[in-house]
């Protein structure tokens, strides 16, 4: 960016700043700060191993900086301003996942799109989070990054001193990295009755049991059940490999039996006797891929790593880092709330065509000088489409 473009989102963020609320996070005085610049160069530098002794230091930093981006440790040190990391003397660290947007399957054909798949797969986060490990809400706390999607932060202190190893053991647990099908959907040899031989018999987990045993189970009865409930339900098994007419037919016999449904939430999966075990294993592989969450293995191992700060802004996309309860989430919209800047008009200078959603209008907006609603010019700035002036 240019110099006028980097004098007005300095001014424009320290406006910010000095009216914002920060979140900090606990003992804020024994993490290790890091903050970047906006630059008019193309190189980007980020300053830290800095400290800060109160909240009041931290925020005069903000207001009288305005920096592009701002960071915190996850871990926290007894001397966070050590200038190596090995002199910082690490305590512990917060559980951190990140959920970043755009390295999710499938297409997404906008931003906004891509925002809703992230805020989706932090929803399957929670669930493991809740659910299976049982954090309590208080200590797991949502962050909207303010860029590509969404980081969680577990402050429970019964996961504070865990090492790099077992942390990527909870993000294979959560990814279903490892999962032996064969395990959960093994055989055994029933014995027959007097003058029968005896058979093999399907073992199959009880949707009452712990960990992903019984939510294989829950979202294979939930899964399928939605399917034989649609219009073209035969048609849609069919495109499973391995399920013809025949078998088809089969399952939604079943499935529209509710009888036969507890039977099979039970763990006893003889109801389904007509299928053979390679369909089964394919359509629990299809499960597994629905409920696993997709998450970003290394921020989470890395017990020394930088995090972005609630309620600084991105410099990136100009848009707020917002904490969020879990109930916040549902109704939350990124390109909406996130939105600090009003509609002034600024002149800009675009640099190309873009597209963006922002609240909740469709903004097109083409090359060359215009006058734009600030928060659309500083969301353009930031992402380097467009300069002041």
């Amino acid at each position: 960016m240019n110099e006028k473009t980097r004098n007005f989102l300095v001014n424009r963020f320290q406006a910010y700043y000095s009216q914002a609320e920060i979140h900090l996070p606990p003992e804020h005085i024994s993490r290790e700060w890091g903050f970047i610049s906006f630059s008019d160069s193309s190189e980007t530098f980020m300053k830290r191993h800095i400290a800060f002794g109160s909240e009041g230091e931290i925020t005069d930093y903000l207001k009288g900086m305005g920096p592009s981006h701002s960071y915190y440790s996850v871990a926290y040190y007894e001397y966070p301003s050590a200038p190596k990391m090995k002199e910082k003397n690490w305590q512990k660290a917060d559980l951190i996942f990140d959920i970043d947007s755009d390295h999710l399957p499938g297409k997404m054909n906008s931003y906004a799109e891509m925002l809703e798949n992230g805020k989706k797969e932090t929803f399957k986060l929670m669930e493991f989070l809740l659910d299976d490990f049982g954090f309590a809400e208080k200590d797991v706390h949502i962050v909207f990054s303010g860029g590509r999607g969404y980081h969680c932060h577990i402050t429970d202190p019964s996961v504070l001193h865990l090492e790099s190893p077992e942390r990527r053991e909870i993000v294979d647990y959560v990814s279903a990295k490892g999962i032996d099908i064969e395990r959960i959907l093994s055989t055994r040899e029933v014995s027959g009755d007097a003058g029968r031989e005896s058979a093999q018999m399907m073992v199959f987990p009880s949707g009452t049991e712990g960990g992903w045993r019984g939510r294989i189970n829950r979202y294979f009865v939930s899964f399928m059940k939605d399917i034989v409930a649609m219009d073209k339900a035969e048609e849609v098994l069919m495109g499973f490999k391995g399920v013809g007419e025949k078998t088809a037919r089969k399952i939604i016999e079943v499935f529209e039996n509710e009888a036969q449904v507890e039977v099979l939430k039970g763990g006893n999966i003889d109801v389904l006797s007509g299928l053979n075990k390679k369909v089964i294993n394919t359509l629990i592989e299809e499960g597994i891929k629905k409920m696993s969450a997709v998450v970003d293995e290394p921020v989470t191992a890395d017990v020394k790593r930088l995090i972005r700060l609630p309620g600084s802004l991105h410099g990136g996309s100009g848009l707020k880092v917002m904490s969020l309860d879990i109930n916040e989430l549902e109704k939350f919209e990124p390109l909406r709330d996130a939105v600090v800047f009003g509609d002034r008009l600024v002149m800009s200078k675009v640099i190309k065509p873009f597209a963006v959603q922002m609240k909740g209008k469709d903004i097109e907006v083409e090359q060359g000088e215009q006058e734009l609603p600030e928060y659309v010019a500083v969301h353009l700035m930031c992402r380097g489409v467009a300069e002041y002036g």
